[in-house]
């Protein structure tokens, strides 16, 4: 299908986080939304983020991020819990809905992977990889593994503790309230520490990070639960 100086293993990468920024992410953020109204919480009903349309929830840089480096974020969800029955757990549920809707994404990516490559189109298309050749079949398992590794970066990405982040939000659940007031009083130290971890980030390299080796943990312990289709069918 592809031939020549094109490398399509490039392009794939970047569509799957084009993918992920239109389809994902408004799921990401439409599950914030719907588990705050579930909590009891309509605000962020009322003000249209219970949707599939990218354009309510992308944030611009966040967006630019997400294709350049493979990790991001949208516009916050806005959540009022002082109108859930137990506001911190609620709160905390509301920011886990977001990641967890990632490794969801992530599952059904790594399952539709398994599926086909225990087939023996799926399995000769994969094996395209070494030679050269590039079916539209190679190109599907392909976006479907970048798919997979996206989803679980950004599950761990915004599982980080650090404000904006989800993470932030559920460690809230566990601190007591006069935490609160000192983010608030030094919201503008937690912001420059934000922007100084993205780009940590992007300059250690890959061995000396721990947010790779934790996506690459958990890619490993999820693709365990659909690596049992492909090894039924070629007994290995």
């Amino acid at each position: 299908m592809f031939s020549g100086n094109f490398d399509i293993t490039v392009f794939l990468r970047y569509f799957a986080r084009i993918v992920t920024l239109l389809l994902v992410i408004p799921v990401h953020e439409s599950a914030h939304a719907l588990m705050a109204k579930w909590l009891g919480d309509d605000t962020a009903m009322r003000q249209g983020r219970i949707s599939l349309n990218p354009f309510v929830h992308i944030d611009p840089l966040g967006a630019i991020l997400m294709i350049v480096g493979g990790f991001g974020w949208a516009k916050p969800v806005p959540v009022n819990p002082v109108r859930m029955k137990h506001y911190r757990s609620g709160f905390a549920l509301t920011a886990l809905a977001g990641p967890v809707s990632n490794l969801i994404a992530a599952f059904l990516s790594a399952l539709a992977f398994a599926i086909i490559v225990s087939t023996e189109k799926g399995v000769n298309a994969f094996y395209e990889k070494f030679s050269g050749s590039s079916s539209t079949l190679y190109c599907v398992i392909l976006l479907l593994e970048f798919l997979f590794q996206v989803n679980v970066g950004l599950a761990v990405f915004n599982l980080i503790p650090v404000p904006p982040l989800d993470g932030f939000n559920i460690l809230r659940a566990f601190t007591p309230e006069k935490f609160d007031r000192w983010v608030y009083q030094h919201q503008r130290e937690i912001n420059f520490t934000f922007f100084a971890m993205l780009i940590i980030i992007n300059i250690v390299p890959t061995r000396f990070s721990p947010l790779y080796h934790v996506t690459s943990a958990l890619c490993d312990l999820l693709w365990k639960t659909v690596s049992w289709i492909p090894a039924a069918k070629w007994g290995y």
